[in-house]
């Protein structure tokens, strides 16, 4: 692995309580982030040398940013760079604080009395507070955040960038809890901040997320907890009260490492009826690929050689990997209903419609006969999707590359929107 001791640092931007950020000469648009062995509380009220917490939190924070990256959203993070660092584009940092909280606890109780520690937030809780030590992050509302006017790296912060950031620490919160989920493990509440690119001038997600970024309880319960909460909490910092925090962060680096993979594999295999249905299935095959789903095809004719198909369907049902089958058969779709009437396997018909018999052809999909389940999803991009929602039960990756689309797609729109106000005024 590359080592930051082998790049050329130019001179350092910013040091925070527990990093430093160095320009990178050789690498445009490009700086280093560097991890420090300390760890603070209170605002740096408290403060001691934890050796090794710049390794742990860097291998936490590189697994956490390329696990949201696969999924799609937009982040600061390039690539580790050694042990204690790693290169991301260059972004002038948004002053704010972003928390997402699905339970009631911490700060939030002092400053919401009545409220009963384990309240639980649906949809999760997003709450905005502006960085300043000496007044101890005090929170804003967002009418406080839009009234600011924030210019950061030529982006004036306004209304549509607001909801922008708001959505997507929603999603982010969302993504890493279900990933979190895979572990038997409660993410109660995070927060994390946002950047302006320089270069290109948009809003991505930056700084770092590591054990000091959020709270986590293993089965839910607090008593467990394995997150920064641990050091705050200590009466007195001993050498063995660190080392106890120590292990916890461990323990967070170790898993958080799993949370790049699955336990829970599947694939889709798409039936035609014809190799002239080629085109229409390579659709499919594509927009899998998207959600990192594995597709095979294969040709069969429920009409002309059932026992054919009935054979191939056997294939997939025989090596215990979860299967979704989408059948893609065309005037009269024997292919679907032959394969629900015969598995228990989720069908999707998605039969590819011309224009002179589409309104005939359909109803061969649609109108099933009884004790049949597939459904019919006439785009073959959307019957991938529908395949991928299927897995998305049980797979956070899968699951996350979709939460991450509804939020990409969402962003665009508002995006769009923004543009055609702009020329309209």
């Amino acid at each position: 692995m590359e080592s930051y001791l082998d790049l050329k640092l130019g001179k350092k931007l910013n040091e925070g309580k527990t990093k430093e950020v160095y320009e990178l000469p050789e690498h445009y648009g490009c700086v280093l982030m560097k991890s420090k062995d300390q760890i603070t509380a209170g605002d740096a009220v408290r403060k001691d040398h934890m050796e090794g917490k710049a390794s742990i939190s860097n291998k936490t924070t590189s697994c956490v940013f390329k696990l949201l990256q696969e999924a799609g959203i937009k982040t600061a993070f390039v690539r580790k760079c050694g042990d204690t660092a790693f290169i991301a584009t260059h972004c002038e940092m948004i002053p704010i604080e972003w928390v997402c909280r699905r339970i009631a606890t911490g700060s939030f109780l002092k400053r919401n009395p009545g409220v009963k520690e384990g309240y639980k937030f649906l949809p999760p809780k997003v709450e905005t507070f502006f960085k300043d030590d000496a007044n101890h992050d005090p929170q804003w509302s967002e009418e406080q955040l839009i009234s600011a006017k924030l210019s950061c790296g030529g982006l004036v912060i306004g209304q549509a960038e607001v909801d922008i950031m708001t959505h997507s620490t929603a999603a982010i919160f969302e993504i890493l809890e279900k990933a979190w989920m895979s572990q038997e493990c409660t993410l109660v509440d995070m927060k994390i901040e946002f950047g302006v690119d320089v270069t290109k001038k948009e809003i991505v997600l930056a700084d770092v997320i590591d054990n000091d970024s959020w709270r986590l309880w293993p089965a839910g319960d607090k008593s467990q907890q394995k997150d920064k909460q641990t050091y705050r909490d200590l009466k007195e910092v001993t050498a063995e009260a660190l080392q106890m925090v120590k292990r916890n962060f461990e323990w967070v680096a170790d898993r958080v490492e799993l949370l790049l993979t699955s336990k829970s594999q599947g694939r889709v295999v798409v039936l035609m009826g014809s190799i002239s249905d080629l085109a229409h299935c390579e659709k499919i095959k594509k927009s899998c690929a998207n959600y990192g789903l594995p597709c095979e095809l294969r040709v069969t004719s429920a009409h002309k050689g059932p026992d054919e198909t009935l054979r191939i369907k056997s294939e997939y049902e025989g090596d215990g990997m979860a299967t979704v089958f989408i059948a893609v058969a065309g005037r009269s779709n024997g292919l679907g209903p032959v394969m629900s009437g015969n598995s228990a396997y989720p069908v999707i018909n998605c039969p590819p419609l011309t224009a002179d018999w589409a309104a005939q052809d359909v109803w061969s999909s649609l109108r099933m006969p009884s004790g049949l389940g597939c459904s019919t999803v006439l785009s073959p991009e959307a019957a991938a999707q529908f395949a991928a929602q299927i897995f998305g039960l049980n797979n956070h990756l899968v699951w996350s590359k979709l939460r991450s689309c509804t939020l990409n797609t969402w962003i665009s729109l508002k995006q769009a929107d923004m543009k055609l106000r702009e020329c309209s005024i």
